[in-house]
């Protein structure tokens, strides 16, 4: 039997392939799971267009090239923050979709007052959706695991829609 997330990027690369769709990632504390899965199936290159682990500043300039001051007052494991990536991910891809997740997986929290087990998760495209998602364990591994499924997920519900 496939590993869930396997499977979930398999069911959420069918849907975008028989649409004609594509979608790029910028993932943080899910360290490239999302990005995993949706590469698990061969054939991906028809949907997937690429992506990056936005872990740090540095890694959101260089990749994404977004300043500082397009940030200025967000906390980085916030929605509003997650939806700017999705975005912003999304437009420099020209992707159809864009899909974000950024929070702390643990075992504690983040600088910003986060336990581990928060994240908050985005999607940009024809629709555009923001969700925090609370694991409550501080078992860094299975959270990862649980923050990319949860973005899989409400990928595949955009995609269905």
């Amino acid at each position: 039997m496939k590993p869930l997330l396997i499977q979930l990027g398999e069911t959420v690369g069918l849907s975008l392939k028989r649409r004609g769709e594509t979608v790029a990632v910028a993932e943080s504390s899910s360290g490239g799971l999302i990005s995993a899965a949706l590469l698990g199936m061969g054939g991906a290159s028809a949907y997937y267009l690429g992506g990056g682990v936005i872990y740090t500043a540095k890694a959101r300039f260089s990749l994404l090239e977004l300043p500082r001051e397009a940030v200025a007052g967000m906390r980085s494991a916030s929605e509003p923050y997650a939806l700017l990536l999705a975005r912003t991910v999304r437009e420099r891809f020209g992707a159809t979709w864009g899909i974000s997740e950024t929070g702390a997986a643990g075992p504690t929290g983040n600088p910003y007052g986060d336990a581990a087990g928060h994240t908050c998760i985005a999607i940009s495209g024809p629709l555009e959706f923001a969700t925090t998602l609370e694991t409550g364990e501080s078992d860094r591994l299975a959270n990862m695991d649980a923050f990319a499924a949860a973005a899989l997920e409400l990928l595949r519900k955009a995609t269905d829609a």
